[in-house]
């Protein structure tokens, strides 16, 4: 059966929010599942985009008739009060016979806006969680998160979080192996699952202090290695006091704090690429099944057991090739 799924989309909104889930739905149509995407606006006709590429062929709600998934996607124009009435009442008269409401990135704005997500939780892009927190104190707003699901709303954070969500969404109809192939064809991570972060450490702005950024160099090429304060302290030539006062003032946090992240993510990569959770903790510098179960659970959410089971290429990486480093036996 095909599953049609309505994209709310208006003058500004951001490309990819559209492109990129539509593309995903795409490669599950060549798959042999059926998508049937219907763009829908206030109007009807052409839109904008923000980067001035038109989006044609949209449709009014009135003339797309009954969805089964609801897709908002997003645009800067979101944030500003008051919101727009014909975009509300579009989004309204789509999510009413909808089987399932997403929004990607502010694209939750105009899902709180409707109260739609009073009472439940939600995330979008972190440079605007806050707002949407202030704004709509009703909503449970989880800035950090990928995106997140409650009940037959799914909300999801900036831009290319929307491939993730609908990622996502095509798992739950057609299976985790769905999922896997296309993000594979799409050269993805291969499905970041909704409760990890939005930053990770190896994608975070570079320090400002040369001695701060020749550390970190050094822990995120060998994050198995001695990263204790004092051993750290030694190798920048401060003391550790004064080191801890440079990861406070540049990252925001204390260098353990850091460094378990660092390693958390190493051990990510290491579970996706098909290592054992034994592997994992031992590469990552976690040390051990139980650290690396305690880290995953305290972060994720999810022991790394369940993240192998749900995430991994189960020794392959992308192209059906053994994962580099990936243990033979």
């Amino acid at each position: 059966m095909t599953h049609r799924v309505g994209f709310v989309v208006f003058d500004g909104v951001t490309l990819l929010d559209v492109s990129g889930p539509a593309e995903v739905l795409h490669q599950a149509n060549r798959l042999g599942h059926p998508y049937d995407p219907v763009l829908i606006s206030p109007r009807g006709g052409e839109v904008a985009t923000s980067t001035g590429m038109p989006l044609s062929g949209t449709v009014t709600a009135a003339e797309a008739g009954r969805v089964d998934t609801l897709l908002v996607a997003g645009g800067d124009r979101l944030t500003g009060l008051p919101g727009d009435a014909g975009l509300l009442e579009t989004t309204r008269t789509v999510a009413t016979g909808a089987t399932r409401i997403a929004s990607v990135c502010t694209g939750a704005f105009v899902l709180a806006q409707l109260g739609l997500l009073d009472g439940r939780r939600a995330t979008t892009h972190w440079r605007h969680a806050d707002v949407l927190a202030r704004r709509h104190p009703r909503v449970r707003v989880e800035p950090d998160a990928i995106h997140v699901r409650d009940g037959r709303f799914i909300t999801s954070a900036g831009i290319s979080a929307g491939i993730d969500l609908t990622l996502a969404l095509v798992e739950d109809d057609h299976g985790a192996d769905a999922a896997r192939r296309i993000a594979r064809e799409l050269v993805v991570f291969l499905r970041r699952p909704g409760g990890q972060s939005q930053f990770t450490t190896a994608t975070a702005p570079p320090p400002r202090h040369d001695l701060l950024r020749a550390l970190i160099d050094a822990v995120l090429a060998d994050p198995a290695a001695d990263h204790g304060l004092p051993s750290m302290a030694r190798a920048a030539a401060v003391s550790p006091r004064h080191l801890t006062r440079l990861f406070h003032t540049e990252l925001g946090t204390t260098p353990a704090r850091w460094v378990e992240r660092v390693r958390l993510d190493r051990a990510q990569r290491l579970l996706l690429d098909g290592h054992s959770v034994t592997s994992a903790a031992r590469h990552s510098g976690l040390g051990s099944d139980e650290t690396l179960r305690r880290v995953f659970v305290r972060h994720l959410g999810i022991t790394p057991t369940a993240y192998r089971q749900r995430f991994a290429t189960t020794g392959t990486a992308a192209g059906g090739v053994p994962a580099a480093g990936t243990p033979r036996a």
